[in-house]
């Protein structure tokens, strides 16, 4: 079964990656992206559509484009597409309807824009609204880079199309996601190709199941799961991937970047979330807190995050009055956000919650206790607040270097919880950034790292050179500084050389050599050679 999806996926891969290069010209591969991913989409809700509203009319022995056709049915049929779905599709906007314009010639960009703009128009006043607001607008289909002339433009989505329609899926099919995995080899292809444009959304694969693992261990289904920093919304769906019931009562998310926040909206959809089950915010999720149901702060079971490393942010004192930052009294230094988001993210902690977030290494030692009368460092509160008062750091696991696209810092993973289990009274410390692949230029840990470091993280025992467990007096001692080398000693011995042996064989290989060269001397004489000079 593994095999079978990875041979698809990869089949998927060699596709999307021939449309993108045959069709977008001189435009930037990280915006024609917007393209393919937004066709790709509307095939995907059309489908669903037809598959769905097909099942639910087979009793009446009726099609749902004959349904939408008949005024007995008709009503019926387009408040079940809404409630169930968020959206309507009209038989003449459908995919199917679509392709077959494009092969009669009778296609038009323009009724694209108002196939687009009907379905979005059929979510306006309904509770799936938000969801769909302004989703389609990366895909500007009067983009001059698409072509000049109307025509120009139709030809080219045309084609699109038609290329997207050649791949072969089925948005029912269990065995895997082809839809949803599309977005990811395309975010993937796309991170690779334009750096940290494309990547600053972009979680690699094996870095979202470590923080899903390291975060769902011993669940089987939780209430409600959120990322704050959601990009595409890999993240999440890893989480509900590794639940054993696969069940997430709802989504929270919130992500800065508009187009990124398409994406998140998308890829949730398209992996089978329904529109009431998630909320999303387009947001700075350090400026403004949208986690408040009637006044009062959602907690969440899981929260997950991978945020930008060292951002900037608004320094704005009013922070200190946002009860998530004001318990420690203090704002991290411009430049230096990293321990912001982990403080928002422990606000919202259920009191049996647990956070998985990816941060860069220095937020684990930046800024230092003062010296004779001089105030501490900002970050040295922030993290004295979040191991001594607090007591919710429960483990931190450095990570290969060179694993994320766009960020040369070393990054470690650091794992939150308000119920330690036992273990209030220290800290497990895990270094597994010796354990990688290299595949290209990136490094890559595999199933069996991901093995190796969930063990230890159950397990929690000392390991040579790969795990210990620190008391907080041992912290303490440190000054709350957490680089792990601190706490895990990976320092090899040098080999200590033998200086008479090594002397010996020196001499052994000289008188080799000089009974080569006598050798040599000789079978030039015998030739009548002269001898090359040394």
């Amino acid at each position: 079964m593994a095999n079978a999806v990875q041979k698809q996926s990869q089949e998927l891969a060699n596709q999307l990656w021939a449309i993108a290069n045959d069709l977008r010209g001189n435009m930037d591969a990280s915006k024609f992206k917007n393209y393919i991913l937004g066709v790709i989409f509307y095939r995907y809700l059309s489908e669903k559509t037809e598959n769905y509203m097909n099942d639910l009319l087979k009793d009446d022995g009726i099609t749902y484009r004959e349904a939408l056709k008949n005024q007995e049915f008709a009503p019926t049929v387009m408040e079940w597409s809404i409630e169930h779905l968020g959206y309507i599709i009209e038989p003449k906007y459908l995919w199917a309807s679509l392709v077959e314009e494009i092969r009669d010639n009778k296609f038009s960009i323009e009724h694209f824009e108002k196939a687009i703009s009907s379905l979005v128009a059929s979510t306006i006043g309904q509770e799936s609204e938000a969801a769909f607001d302004k989703l389609f607008d990366d895909m500007n289909l009067q983009d001059k880079d698409l072509g000049k002339e109307v025509s120009d433009r139709t030809d080219l989505i045309a084609k699109v199309i038609l290329k997207v329609n050649d791949i072969s899926f089925s948005v029912d099919d269990a065995k895997m996601d082809v839809l949803g995995t599309a977005y990811m080899i395309l975010i993937s292809l796309f991170a690779s190709d334009a750096g940290k444009k494309g990547g600053e959304f972009f979680t690699p694969t094996c870095a979202s199941i470590l923080l899903a693992r390291l975060a769902t261990v011993g669940l089987s289904e939780v209430k409600y799961v959120a990322d704050s920093c959601a990009g595409s919304g890999s993240l999440l769906l890893e989480v509900q991937n590794h639940l054993s019931t696969k069940k997430v009562n709802h989504f929270y998310a919130t992500e800065k970047n508009g187009s990124n926040y398409n994406l998140l909206r998308m890829n949730l959809l398209m992996h089978g979330v329904p529109y009431k089950m998630f909320t999303c915010y387009n947001e700075d999720s350090i400026k403004t807190d949208n986690y408040y149901n009637d006044g009062e702060p959602i907690l969440f079971d899981v929260q997950v995050e991978n945020p930008p490393y060292s951002a900037k942010f608004d320094q704005n004192p009013k922070l200190l009055d946002d009860p998530r930052f004001s318990s420690c009294g203090v704002l991290a230094p411009q430049g230096k956000a990293d321990l912001m988001f982990v403080q928002s993210m422990v606000y919202h902690m259920a009191d049996d919650g647990r956070i998985a977030v990816l941060l860069p290494s220095g937020a684990l030692f930046r800024g230092k206790r003062g010296k004779n009368g001089k105030k501490n460092d900002a970050e040295y509160d922030i993290r004295k607040h979040l191991i001594e008062k607090l007591n919710v750091v429960d483990t931190v696991i450095a990570l290969p270097a060179k694993m994320f696209h766009g960020a040369k810092l070393p990054v470690i993973v650091m794992v939150l919880k308000k119920k330690r289990n036992g273990n209030s009274e220290n800290i497990l410390f895990i270094d597994a950034s010796k354990y990688f692949t290299t595949e290209k230029s990136m490094n890559i840990i595999t199933d069996e790292d991901i093995e190796r470091i969930i063990d230890a993280y159950v397990n929690r025992k000392d390991k040579e050179k790969f795990a210990h467990v620190a008391s907080l007096d041992e912290i303490r001692g440190n000054d709350y500084n957490c680089n792990i080398s601190k706490y895990v000693d990976t320092y090899e011995l040098d080999e200590i050389i033998d200086i008479d042996k090594e002397t010996q064989k020196i001499k052994e290989l000289s008188i080799k050599a000089n009974e080569i060269n006598r050798q040599l001397s000789d079978y030039f004489k015998e030739l009548g050679l002269e001898e090359p000079n040394e």
